[in-house]
C-alpha cells in the first residue's frame, strides 16, 4: 500500500483534464441547450451504463428545480408528446439502444439534445442541439455500438483518455456539465433553495 497519494494525484489529473475540456467547449451550444431545457415543455432524459446514471441524476434535479422530467424507459414515464424535448447522455453517441430512443423521438417531433464526445456520431447527426464535451477518441474501427457486448467482452472503449481508460473524463465532465445547467437554470427561473427542499423525497 502506497497510502492515499495516488489517489489524490489521480483528482488533480482529472481536474486538470476537465479544466482542459471545459475551455473548449462551445458557448453557443450551451446557451442553445439552456433556453431549450427552461422552455415549457417535458423534458425526457435517457442514456446507457455510466452515461445513463448520469441522465437520471439530471432527470431528478431538473424535478428539484420544478420542471417536467422522465427517464426513458421508466414505468411511470408518459407518451412524449410533438414539441417535447429528448436529452441524452452518450460518451460515443453510437449505443445502438439509444440511437433507437434519438431516432424514434425525432419520428415522433421531439425536440433532441446531445450531450456527448462525438459531435458527428450517428446521433450527432439527427440532434437539434448537440453539447460536444471534447476529449481523445479512440480510432473508429475500436468502437462497437453495442453497449451490452463491450460490457460483456471487456472491451468498452470511451472517449476519456489518457487517464480515464474506462470512460470517467466524458461521465464525470457530464455530471459536472449538467449541475452547471441546474444552477442556471435555477438562476433564470428564480428558484431558490427553500423550493429545491420542498421538492425532495419525504417518503424513501
Amino acid at each position: 500500500m502506497t497510502g492515499c497519494g495516488d489517489v489524490l494525484e489521480n483528482m488533480r489529473i482529472m481536474e486538470e483534464e476537465i479544466r482542459a475540456l471545459i475551455d473548449k467547449i462551445e458557448p453557443e451550444n450551451v446557451d442553445l441547450f439552456l433556453s431549450e431545457m427552461v422552455k415549457e415543455r417535458r423534458i425526457y432524459v435517457a442514456g446507457a451504463g455510466r452515461s445513463g446514471l448520469i441522465g437520471r441524476a439530471y432527470a431528478m434535479r431538473l424535478m428539484h428545480v420544478g420542471l417536467e422530467s422522465y427517464v426513458v424507459g421508466e414505468t411511470v414515464t408518459p407518451a412524449m408528446r410533438e414539441g417535447d424535448a429528448v436529452v441524452i447522455f452518450s460518451g460515443s453517441g453510437e449505443t445502438n439502444s439509444v440511437v433507437d430512443i434519438a431516432e424514434t423521438a425525432k419520428s415522433l417531433g421531439g425536440y433532441l439534445c446531445l450531450i456527448t464526445s462525438h459531435k458527428n456520431s450517428t446521433i450527432g447527426k439527427i440532434a437539434d442541439c448537440v453539447v460536444e464535451l471534447p476529449s481523445p477518441t479512440p480510432p473508429e474501427n475500436e468502437w462497437e455500438n453495442t453497449f451490452e457486448i463491450r460490457q460483456i467482452t471487456g472491451g468498452y472503449k470511451s472517449a476519456s483518455l489518457p487517464l480515464a481508460s474506462i470512460g470517467t473524463l466524458f461521465e464525470t465532465s457530464a455530471m459536472i456539465f449538467s449541475d452547471a445547467v441546474i444552477a442556471s437554470i435555477m438562476e433564470v427561473n428564480l428558484c431558490g433553495i427553500e423550493d429545491v427542499m420542498e421538492r425532495l423525497n419525504n417518503i424513501q
